[in-house]
């Protein structure tokens, strides 16, 4: 789906190119196929539950559902190829995972965890063709400085290796871009749109019979996590927030506002320095200090943590104590809860970037937590398939909000755009 690949694009750091637009007509391609083989398969079940559709009212034959299914199935697997061989590697994973769901594995209870891999391969088809794309305008052999970050604030991307800032300057290896590699950012965004997806098809088992309480509202739990995680501030080593060196994370301060490339937040944090009571942006890397001619700072030790001035380690067996960087309690402790909030809101009311992917992640809760928390007080057929409508029409809130959480506001509020688009088919075509 469209969404999918811009939000894959931005997850890589990456504007939407040709690369992108070959994504989406793969994609686009395999979900078709995907439901004329749903309707081959469930033809028999059709004919009793669903009359109305395609094959059990004789508007289409079953050997023509079939057909299409395989020829469109070919058709999204030959784009997926013109965008490199790691875009085909990755759409021929998510055509068979489309294949083994509707054939065997959506009556099973593997089913929810398929349809949530092809969710997730979808979105990383659509970093690894970005990826892959911008790797080749960028090679050695590309004229003109090839291509930019997917970053709408990001300045262009330099293609070699990095050399330091200061006295001791070092060079360091650029990182990893293009191929499968290149699509690792992208992995933290495509887990969060799988378990998405697992929990709306979890839900949708009880559609037809309804009867389910419990699973309605362990899907409203889990669509909270996820709009948590999507504001939550580190993603670990693979998120945007740790591209690159692992101790360059979002909270650093190097990395203080938008930074739309790895070598970007680099170079940001070495030109930052270091200054009294801050702890250098790339301590505790085993070697880099010493390479950057740099000493260890007390109170450091955390990679892009702020030392806390003039504290001293907590005693032996206190909780935090051996940790790097932890600040005694009591006197001279760092700011308490109250300020970490008040500095965590004061930095979201002055970042645009973050107040929209505030205001997409509540409308990826407003969309799909009342239907779900309906479902669960009464668990009728109707307001079960709401819940479900309510679950697939809340992705593409939450796929512009992890395409603005990666620093591209402008391919959210694109991807945002697509909700009538949605809501044209939806009269069209049933959700469910």
């Amino acid at each position: 789906m469209p969404g999918d690949a811009l939000a894959g694009a931005a997850a890589v750091g990456r504007r939407p190119g040709r690369g992108t637009a070959l994504a989406i007509g793969a994609s686009l391609c395999l979900y078709e196929a995907g439901m004329a083989l749903n309707d081959w398969a469930d033809r028999d079940e059709d004919a009793v539950d669903r009359p109305h559709r395609p094959i059990p009212s004789g508007r289409i034959s079953p050997a023509a559902a079939l057909g299409a299914a395989g020829a469109l199935t070919a058709a999204g697997l030959a784009l997926a190829a013109r965008a490199g061989r790691p875009a085909l590697t990755v759409a021929t994973g998510l055509a068979a995972t489309v294949w083994a769901y509707d054939l065997h594995l959506k009556h099973t209870k593997a089913g929810p965890a398929a349809m949530a891999a092809a969710r997730s391969l979808d979105l990383l088809l659509g970093a690894t063709a970005a990826a892959t794309g911008t790797a080749r305008g960028t090679g050695a052999g590309a004229s003109g400085g090839g291509g930019r970050p997917d970053n709408v604030a990001g300045p262009k991307a330099t293609a070699g290796a990095i050399r330091t800032a200061g006295p001791a300057a070092a060079i360091l290896p650029p990182p990893a871009r293009g191929g499968l590699t290149g699509a690792l950012p992208a992995l933290p965004a495509a887990l969060v749109l799988g378990a998405h997806t697992y929990g709306v098809t979890a839900v949708s088992r009880h559609e037809t019979q309804g009867g389910s309480t419990g699973t309605p509202l362990a899907v409203l739990v889990t669509t909270t996590a996820l709009a948590a995680a999507v504001l939550g501030e580190r993603w670990g080593r693979w998120g945007r927030s740790g591209q690159g060196p692992v101790g360059l994370t979002t909270t650093s301060p190097a990395c203080a506002g938008a930074a739309p490339h790895p070598e970007a937040r680099l170079t940001r944090a070495l030109d930052s320095g270091a200054g009294p009571g801050r702890a250098l942006p790339l301590e505790g890397l085993p070697g880099w200090a010493a390479a950057l001619g740099a000493a260890p700072q007390s109170g450091g030790g955390l990679p892009g943590q702020s030392a806390v001035p003039g504290a001293a380690s907590r005693p032996e067996g206190t909780l935090g104590s051996g940790l790097p960087g932890w600040a005694p309690a009591g006197p001279g402790a760092g700011p308490g809860p109250v300020a970490r909030v008040e500095s965590l809101l004061g930095r979201t009311a002055a970042d645009p970037t973050r107040l929209l992917t505030l205001a997409l992640t509540g409308a990826y809760l407003r969309t799909a937590g009342p239907p779900l928390l309906h479902a669960a007080l009464n668990p009728s057929p109707p307001l079960t398939q709401r819940a479900v409508g309510g679950g697939i029409r809340a992705m593409i809130p939450l796929q512009a909000a992890l395409a603005a959480r990666a620093g591209s506001p402008v391919t959210g509020l694109a991807v945002m755009g697509l909700v009538p688009l949605a809501r044209s088919l939806a009269r069209k075509v049933s959700l469910t």
